[in-house]
């Protein structure tokens, strides 16, 4: 259940530039390659972005920062209004700008300038904390961490910190909830471990780290080998796997590591099931495009957030279609209503994935499966199928959709191939004509004999002595 009073977020505000073009040529008087430039994009990063991460589902989110009267300062107000409530410590100094160009989405250089300092800590900033019951720490080294530390010490001792260090920033405070270096911040912190990147010398170092700050448990995030959660003298860490192996810009999935960690404990997880949460919604984030993508920043700083489920789910596929298209990639997509998934529906999975760079998989929900399928289905839920699907290596994007046919869903999407299993005719297909409008292609994959949902009822329901579920056309 969540927690009364709003989740706050501390920590140290920068604002991210990324100027994005194409590089096809070395200059003729060095040899550094020549951007021509597409786009020139402005956001909060740092702790700006774990605010607006954590206040995507929805949940009111206080961010405690500090910012001054430079332009990035007042850039940054702007895009943050709307999204999360403001207290604000002074600034001595300008705010810091990270500017990364890339090429072909991957980055070529990055620039930073400014470097600010946060002041002393305020009433209004007391008084936030001091009613939070849930607190985010997003330390950047730029001082906001330590001017509250008092502050967050007693925090601490009245509900759940989730602290993201930094190397140059103060250790987290004692009692911290939840501490997450990732793997460079681990070994900065603990260095001279033997066994370099292996996960026992992580483990280790996540659990010197853990009794060295007092804290119940460190989380040492591994990239696309999932998270590694240890507590102080612990031998037996537990590992939380990445559900499949996302492709993207990275930038800024520490963030929303953390903010989904702490926004799950504000709703009353453990620190297992927070970290587990962590995990998917990392992995999602950086297979959507990052902190760059325009489904976090498109809907400019009135929009509303998106939320958990199908929205999110919507958002997340629009960025990985829009990304892959953008490198010259393929976007495929499929659909069903992947009721009791089985052989038949993985094999087509896989093949499908093989077709392209990226695998959308459109899903009817609950009430578009009753009307297919009749009473009884679907004989899973809408939310656990998305789950499951979604935990497939070969699927890197799962959207719902509440009409019969999933033409409204594509219109949007605009697929490069659309793929379906079975006795199908592509001229039969009633998306063939729909793919065409847009340079599209409709075809049918091989299906693995003898396998289906309705087959699969059938003999649940003989064994178990009952009548199966009504059935309908055959079909994922």
């Amino acid at each position: 259940m969540r927690t009364s009073g709003p989740l706050v977020v501390v920590g140290d505000v920068l604002l991210d530039r990324d100027i994005t073009g194409v590089a096809d040529r070395l200059a003729p008087d060095a040899p550094a390659p020549v951007v021509d430039v597409t786009g020139d994009r402005f956001r909060p990063g740092g702790a700006g972005l774990a605010a607006v991460l954590a206040a995507r589902s929805g949940r009111a989110v206080v961010l405690v920062t500090a910012l001054g009267r430079d332009a990035a300062s007042r850039r940054v107000r702007r895009a943050l209004r709307g999204r999360v409530t403001l207290v604000e410590l002074p600034l001595d100094g300008s705010l810091p700008v990270k500017t990364r160009v890339l090429a072909g989405g991957r980055p070529l250089v990055r620039i930073d300038r400014g470097g600010g300092r946060a002041g002393a800590a305020t009433a209004e900033c007391a008084r936030a904390l001091t009613a939070a019951r849930t607190v985010l720490v997003a330390d950047y080294g730029r001082g906001a961490a330590d001017a509250l530390r008092p502050l967050l010490e007693g925090a601490a001792r009245r509900g759940a910190v989730v602290w993201d260090p930094h190397p140059r920033g103060g250790p987290p405070v004692p009692g911290a909830r939840l501490v997450t270096p990732n793997a460079a911040e681990a070994r900065a912190l603990c260095p001279g471990d033997d066994g370099a990147g292996s996960l026992g010398a992580y483990a280790r170092r996540g659990a010197l780290l853990a009794a060295r700050w007092r804290a119940a448990s460190v989380v040492v995030t591994l990239g696309e080998r999932g998270a590694l959660l240890t507590r102080p003298y612990a031998e037996a860490p537990l590992l939380v796997p990445a559900p499949f192996r996302a492709v993207g810009d990275t930038c800024g999935a520490g963030d929303c590591f953390a903010a989904h960690a702490a926004a799950a404990l504000a709703d009353g997880a453990l620190p297992e099931e927070a970290v587990r949460h962590a995990v998917t919604g990392a992995t999602a984030f950086v297979a959507a495009g990052g902190a760059s993508a325009a489904a976090l920043w498109g809907g400019g700083p009135g929009a509303v957030p998106a939320r958990a489920g199908a929205a999110a789910g919507l958002g997340e596929a629009l960025a990985l279609a829009g990304e892959v298209r953008s490198r010259g990639g393929t976007v495929v997509a499929t659909g069903g209503c992947f009721d009791l998934l089985h052989a038949g529906h993985v094999g087509l999975l896989e093949s499908a994935r093989r077709i392209g760079d990226c695998l959308i998989v459109c899903v009817n929900s609950d009430a578009s499966v009753a009307g297919l399928k009749g009473p009884g289905r679907p004989l899973t839920p809408l939310a656990d199928r998305m789950r499951v699907l979604g935990a497939l290596g070969s699927v890197d994007a799962v959207v719902a959709f509440e009409e019969r046919t999933p033409s409204a869903l594509l219109a949007l999407l605009r697929p490069d191939v659309w793929v379906k299993g079975g006795d199908y005719a592509v001229d039969d297909l009633p998306e063939a004509a729909q793919m065409g409008a847009w340079g599209g292609q409709a075809v049918v994959l091989p299906y693995l004999d003898g396998r289906s949902t309705t087959s699969l009822a059938h003999r649940a329901a003989a064994s178990a002595g009952a009548p199966p579920a009504t059935a309908g056309p055959a079909a994922p």
